[in-house]
C-alpha cells in the first residue's frame, strides 16, 4: 500500500476531520481551466438543492459537494478512449468527463436537449463510454467485462469505476476484484471514501480496510489523502499509465469528506462534524490561499450556472418515447 500523505486514525481505521479552526497544507494555485471545473460542479450541485428546495425537481439527487475535485485531478489522466463507470452520487464525474452542466440538468428536470431524453434523471447517464447507475456494485461487474474487451483489443485503454465505501458491503464488488485480478484486467478502481454510507458511519458497518481487501485478491493499492489537484494528478499519473501498461488492477482509494447531505436534507452528523469537515473544504481553503483567482472565477461561474438554469428551466418538457 501506497500512502500519499499522512492522516488521523479514527476508530475502525477511518480518518477523523481536524478541527474546523485548523488549516490543513496550502493547496497548490491550480490552472484557470481546473478551477473553473472545480467551481462548475460545485455550483452546479448547489443549484440543484435550491431547485429541489423551490420545488422545482422531481424525485431525487446525491450532491458530490466537497469531492469534486477528485474527477478533477483524474482529468487529464483518463482518455476519451476509456471507459467510465460512475454512481448515484456522479454529476462531478459527468462533468469532469463532458463540460455539459445544460445538458445534465436539463435530464435531470426531463427538458429538452437532455442528455438521455430525460428518462436517465438524476443517476442513469450513458453518453459515450460513460455510464451511471443508481443501483450500488452494479458498475464494476460492468466495468470489469469492458476492461476484457479493452483488453483484448490491445490499445492501452482502460475502464474506470467510481465506488464509495459502502458500496464495499456489496457481494458484486469481490467477485468483480476476483476476475479483474484472475485475469489482469485495466480496471482502475476509484474509491470515494467519505466516511459514511448514507447515514451509517463507515466504522459501524466495515471490518478491516480497503487496502486489505484489496490485497486478498493480490491487487495493488493506493492511499490518497491529499485535496489538491496538482498533487493527485501528479501522483497518480504513472499509477495510471501503469494500469495500461501492465493490464493490471488498481485500487485507489481517496480518503476525502461530503460537505452536503447523503441526499436533499437528510445529513444525520453532528453540528460539530459538519463544521469540522466544513473547515476542510477545499473550496474555502482555496479561497483563502487564493483570493483574487478564487473570486474572479467563482463569480464567473455563479453567473455563467445562473445562466444555464434560466435557459434550461425555460426550454419545453422532453417528449422523447421510445419507438
Amino acid at each position: 500500500m501506497d500512502v500519499i500523505s499522512g492522516w488521523r486514525a479514527a476508530p475502525g481505521g477511518l480518518p477523523a476531520p481536524t478541527p474546523a479552526a485548523a488549516d490543513p497544507t496550502e493547496l497548490s494555485a491550480l490552472a484557470d481551466a481546473d478551477l473553473e471545473l472545480l467551481l462548475t460542479i460545485r455550483h452546479f450541485e448547489l443549484s440543484l438543492l435550491d431547485l429541489f428546495g423551490r420545488g422545482q425537481l422531481n424525485g431525487t439527487t446525491h450532491t458530490c459537494l466537497g469531492q469534486e475535485y477528485v474527477p478533477v485531478a483524474l482529468r487529464p489522466l483518463i482518455g476519451e478512449g476509456d471507459h467510465i463507470f460512475s454512481n448515484h452520487r456522479g454529476h462531478g464525474h459527468y462533468l469532469a468527463r463532458f463540460a455539459d452542466p445544460a445538458g445534465l440538468l436539463a435530464e435531470i428536470m426531463g427538458r429538452q436537449g437532455a442528455v438521455c431524453h430525460g428518462v436517465g434523471g438524476s443517476q442513469h447517464i450513458l453518453r459515450d463510454g460513460y455510464l451511471s447507475t443508481g443501483v450500488q456494485g452494479e458498475s464494476l461487474p460492468v466495468a470489469v467485462g469492458v476492461a476484457l474487451h479493452l483488453k483484448r483489443a490491445g490499445q492501452g485503454r482502460l475502464a474506470a469505476v467510481y465506488i464509495g465505501d459502502g458500496t464495499w458491503g456489496e457481494g458484486a464488488v469481490y467477485e468483480a476484484l476476483n476476475v479483474a485480478a484472475l485475469w489482469n484486467l485495466p480496471v482502475l478502481v476509484l474509491v470515494e471514501h467519505n466516511g459514511i454510507a448514507q447515514s451509517t458511519a463507515t466504522e459501524h458497518q466495515m471490518a478491516g480496510t480497503i487496502a486489505d481487501r484489496a490485497a486478498a485478491f493480490g491487487i495493488r493499492h493506493r492511499l490518497v489523502t491529499s485535496t489538491d489537484v496538482n498533487v493527485i494528478r501528479a501522483e497518480l499519473a504513472p499509477r495510471v499509465t501503469e494500469v495500461r501498461l501492465t493490464g493490471r488492477p488498481l485500487v485507489v482509494e481517496f480518503v476525502t469528506r461530503r460537505v452536503g447531505p447523503h441526499s436533499k436534507g437528510d445529513d444525520t452528523r453532528s453540528p460539530e462534524e459538519l463544521r469540522a469537515i466544513e473547515g476542510q473544504d477545499w473550496y474555502r481553503r482555496y479561497a483563502r490561499h487564493h483570493p483574487a483567482q478564487f473570486q474572479r472565477l467563482d463569480l464567473a461561474v455563479r453567473e455563467q450556472l445562473a445562466d444555464v438554469v434560466r435557459e434550461v428551466t425555460a426550454r419545453p418538457l422532453s417528449t422523447w418515447t421510445e419507438a
